[in-house]
């Protein structure tokens, strides 16, 4: 028996078929590419989870260090390379800062996941 069709992304309808490269809903005439399908379920999958720099998964309390130079406004002094921060909490932050912290000599803060690394 063939694998069965998957579902319209569009309508959900299970009535799907091929047609040449593409897949076709009769219901909504909506074609997209098997592999489109996929990745948006890849996509979907990992949309939950905060990645560091480097692409490791991160998690509340971890530990992180920051990978570059961060200018802190109305500070004057930056956050350097290396500096360790402990106990970070994971958020729905604004602008991509999804991460909660307390840097030693800064304070409290929101830091983005693209600049950090698991240690």
């Amino acid at each position: 028996m063939p694998d069965a069709m998957p579902l319209c992304p569009n309508c959900s309808s299970d009535l799907a078929y091929e047609m040449g490269a593409l897949l076709a809903c009769p219901m909504c005439a909506h074609e997209w590419s098997p592999s489109e399908a996929e990745a948006e379920a890849d996509a979907e999958a990992d949309a939950g989870v905060v990645k560091d720099a480097f692409g490791t998964p991160l998690a509340d309390g971890d530990t992180v260090s920051i990978v570059k130079d961060l200018k802190v406004k109305g500070f004057p002094q930056s956050i350097k390379v290396g500096m360790k921060v402990r106990g970070i909490r994971l958020v729905d932050g604004f602008d991509g800062h999804n991460i909660d912290c307390k840097v030693d000599g800064f304070g409290q803060m929101q830091l983005k996941s693209s600049v950090v690394k698991k240690v």
